[in-house]
């Protein structure tokens, strides 16, 4: 059932035949709705306030692909949905400039420790299945709740819990180092049979 404060069928049907002032109020009737996913679901407002931009554009420019009016809602939020997981994507690629700090100054040694730990870090996600992926990003990194993330990838609360767990479960086994040899009269076979 679609939601009361959502555009109705008809402005809808009068924007798909080329209104343009149906078009101009279908756009303006559906912002608050999206600007309220895209807070919900973007790790920050400023990619909130982008991804509700871009789901308008899209809106105004390909409404004729929408099938069925009632469908507003959710065709919204998968547009939204998308823009807010590509440009997570987008900030896991970028590394943030480090806070300038007047007492500590990091060697380049340490500078350079820091970045291949990140790049592991990075590389780790990166390697996980697409589902198990977006639940981490969205749960760990952007700091969403766990009903938000659910909701936001169309998972049960379980399922969610478990795609989380495994991703990362995945990302500390990738993260964590090889047992240093205990002995030195070990062979290499001894060692592998016992990290198994």
């Amino acid at each position: 059932m679609a939601d009361a404060s959502w555009p109705g069928e008809q402005l809808i049907l009068a924007a798909q035949g080329g209104d343009v002032d149906s078009l101009s109020a279908l756009v303006s009737g559906s912002y608050p709705n999206v600007q309220r996913f895209a807070h919900s679901l973007c790790g920050s407002p400023q990619d909130a306030e982008d991804a509700a931009q871009e789901a308008l554009i899209i809106l105004y420019r390909r409404i004729g692909m929408l099938r069925a009016g009632g469908a507003l809602a959710s065709w919204m939020f998968r547009i939204v949905r998308n823009e807010c997981l590509r440009r997570a994507r987008i900030g896991l690629r970028i590394e943030p400039a480090p806070l300038p700090d007047a007492t500590a100054v990091a060697s380049a040694e340490d500078e350079v420790l820091q970045r291949l730990e990140a790049g592991r870090v990075a590389a780790a996600i990166a390697a996980l299945p697409a589902d198990q992926r977006r639940v981490l990003i969205m749960r760990d990194i952007q700091g969403h709740s766990g009903r938000t993330v659910a909701d936001a990838l169309g998972l049960s609360t379980a399922a969610m819990k478990s795609r989380l767990h495994r991703a990362r479960a995945a990302v500390q086994q990738t993260l964590r180092p090889l047992p240093e040899r205990v002995s030195e009269g070990r062979d290499e076979r001894d060692e592998v049979r016992w990290q198994v």
